[in-house]
């Protein structure tokens, strides 16, 4: 137990809200019940017909779900509070992690759904370990099945931090009908899309309440030493001093209050928004968190980037410190850039503004300099500091190839590419010379889908997609010595070059060596450069169709002559030499082998056993995650040809929330009927019957 702490008041001034939960549970359809509670909608919306703030992108409405995230700003009670709805899904979860470490606090949506446990607990570690205050709230209340303190028990184990019940259901006929506030000590009956009726407790709810009232008050008092000897004397404490325990407790993440309602029919959200006023952190209390002064320039941190059709490039950003006019220079790592134009969101529409002030969010026009993770301060006053570290996109899990479909759109597809990367630093585009293949990574198959339905609507550029190539090899198996001899005669200087070469295999992995034992100047020092060239051009394609690894080529002896012998002439007989020993050495083809590593919940362990197995996987060990009970981490040993589509199988058996990291370990032979086919498929011909 501590002492009895002062805590700061109800503060004033800008907020800004993360909306999260897991995917499906209710978010969008909050934040439009909060818009409109707050006076910001003259009707609420819905998600289901399309006419909600949230989820207005055309990729969001024909999946009905968020693929991005959805900003909006309202003014409630005389306090600006600018609400972010985060897409549940963790392949479009990069977005969120830019956001959430500059939000004052968090709504986490949640339901008595044990199938959403897995994704509500990934969410609540990641606010968790930035500390992000958090409030759940428990949505679909007016479906609940099961009671109360069974549901809070079900949903504990996925926080590290005491969950903190602070209302009970009203139950009539078995169908919730309302709340009483354990800390105001007042019940409260649903009305439709309407403010819950203020009514007294339930003469028969009294004994119900009090128990749940003195179990919240226990938890307080853990962190209250003065609360604790008033409950022990039997003392009623004051109500100011339960709100300002509650208060200090929350934004010291200490607990995590649990509210309970209904987004679809707008119960519980007054009390919602009247907490999240009164009790969460304002920008004084972020700028602590992130280890950044109260004193020195204006300064704010882009958290989103979005290209419009006609407005340019928007920066959406938090002020930190200070504020920002239109019109004036900023100055970030990369450059200087003047603001032209200020303007706050509301989902698609936008609103204009002079000027932005401290804690405030906005989108800033035209900052070509600045991108997503960046800092960027007034250049009136000092130089840029880094503000908030940058988060790094995590490693990609799946990959398309893409092919214009007219050859004149290839810059064109570039150029979208790369706006689409600036807006999504998970998307990463690779233009794989070996394979004259354009890749395009990112986090799933849902979010590749997203990104290429925007490339057709926003940018007019059509695609067609293909599984990319795998980057097969081949070697040699046994040693072979050759002569390589190129002659030409034709008007003037003719062209002559002789080598003898002995060709022999490397052990895996050392790439090429090339050596030398010439004796008594049969083969001229200067033209030793030009057959080194050649024998690694004839490695570029061996026989078998693939590039050539882990061979050494010695040159042994050789002729010249002393006018036709050239670079190029050496250059050429070294290469028809090699390319006529590989045939010769039994060549074998080689694939790669990727060291993957498996993230997923233990339950899901026996599944993703059997998954990695059938994809030719070979296990190598199991291992708990750290610092994560109930999780298992993987590792094996997969071919890169066997990973395609891996992750969407993961996703499944995992309730969305399985993840893999991967990186080349070695290449392995493969022979038989497998490796004729990938010989046959990959030069166009029939595969030979065995």
């Amino acid at each position: 137990m501590s002492e009895s702490r002062n805590v700061d008041k109800r503060v004033s001034g800008p907020r800004l809200i993360a909306v999260v939960g897991p995917f499906q549970s209710g978010k969008t359809t909050l934040l439009e019940c909060l818009l409109a509670r707050a006076g910001a909608l003259s009707r609420q919306g819905s998600v289901r017909d399309g006419s909600s703030v949230g989820d207005s992108s055309a990729e969001a409405r024909a999946h009905a779900a968020s693929v991005e995230a959805n900003i909006a700003s309202v003014d409630y009670l005389g306090d600006r509070l600018t609400f972010v709805d985060l897409p549940g899904s963790i392949e479009f979860a990069h977005e969120a992690r830019n956001i959430l470490p500059l939000c004052d606090a968090a709504i986490v949506v949640c339901e008595a759904d044990e199938r959403k446990l897995p994704a509500l607990r990934v969410i609540l570690r990641e606010l968790e370990d930035l500390g992000t205050p958090r409030i759940l709230f428990l949505n679909k209340i007016d479906q609940a099945s099961m009671r109360i303190r069974e549901t809070l028990a079900m949903l504990q184990p996925t926080s590290r931090t005491p969950l903190l019940l602070r209302q009970i259901p009203l139950w009539q006929n078995g169908i919730v009908t309302g709340f009483i506030d354990l800390a105001l000590e007042r019940a409260f009956v649903y009305r439709e899309h309407a403010p819950s009726e203020v009514v007294d407790v339930p003469a028969g709810e009294m004994p119900r309440e009090k128990e749940a009232r003195y179990t919240m008050l226990e938890r307080l008092a853990d962190y209250d030493d003065a609360l604790m000897e008033e409950l022990i004397a039997d003392i009623e404490p004051p109500r100011d001093q339960i709100f300002d325990d509650l208060t200090r407790d929350l934004r010291e993440g200490l607990v995590a209050p649990v509210l309970i309602g209904s987004a679809e029919a707008g119960h519980g959200v007054t009390r919602l928004l009247k907490a999240l006023r009164h009790e969460s952190p304002g920008i004084a209390r972020l700028r602590a968190r992130l280890g950044i002064d109260d004193e020195g320039p204006a300064l704010a941190h882009v958290v989103k980037t979005i290209h419009t059709a006609h407005g340019g490039k928007l920066s959406f950003a938090r002020v930190l410190r200070g504020s920002f006019n239109d019109g004036s220079v900023v100055r970030s790592a990369k450059g200087e850039d003047r603001i032209s134009g200020l303007s706050r969101l509301m989902g698609l529409a936008s609103s204009k503004q002079g000027k932005i002030e401290e804690g405030d969010c906005a989108a800033f026009g035209r900052l070509d300099h600045v991108a997503t993770g960046d800092s960027f301060v007034d250049t009136r006053n000092g130089a840029p500091a880094a503000a908030v570290n940058a988060v790094a996109p995590p490693q990609p899990t799946h990959a398309v190839a893409l092919a214009v479909k007219d050859r004149k759109d290839e810059v064109r597809l570039a150029a979208a590419l790369a706006k689409l990367n600036d807006e999504d630093p998970s998307l990463i585009f690779v233009h794989d010379q070996e394979a004259g293949e354009l890749k395009l990574y990112g986090q799933g198959e849902m979010h590749l889908r997203v990104a290429l339905e925007r490339l057709a609507a926003r940018f007019g550029v059509t695609v067609e997609t293909h599984k990319p190539v795998v980057g097969y090899r081949e070697t040699i198996r046994h040693g072979v010595s050759v002569r390589g001899r190129h002659k030409k005669q034709s008007g003037g200087h003719g062209q002559f070059g002789d080598v003898a070469l002995d060709v022999a295999p490397l052990p895996r992995g050392e790439g090429f060596a090339f050596g030398e034992t010439v004796h008594g100047g049969a083969v001229p020092r200067n033209y030793f450069g030009a057959i080194e060239e050649g024998c690694q051009d004839a490695l570029e394609k061996g026989p078998l169709g693939f590039p050539v690894v882990d061979v050494a080529v010695t040159l042994t002896d050789g002729s010249y002559h002393s006018v036709d012998s050239s670079d190029m002439a050496f250059r050429t007989a070294a290469r028809i030499g090699v390319s006529e020993a590989l045939a010769k050495a039994n060549p074998v083809l080689l694939e790669p082998i990727l060291n993957v590593e498996i993230t997923a919940p233990s339950e899901a362990l026996s599944r993703i056993t059997a998954i990695t197995t059938s994809r030719r996987g070979q296990i190598l060990g199991y291992d708990g995650r750290p610092g994560w009970e109930g999780w298992d981490v993987l590792n094996a040993l997969i071919p890169e040809a066997e990973m395609d589509g891996l992750i969407v199988e993961l996703r499944s058996a995992t309730a969305g929330v399985g993840f893999f990291t991967q990186k080349f370990d070695h290449l392995a032979e493969i022979v038989g009927k497998p490796a004729d086919a990938i010989v046959a498929h990959h030069n166009g011909t029939k595969a030979p019957a065995h």
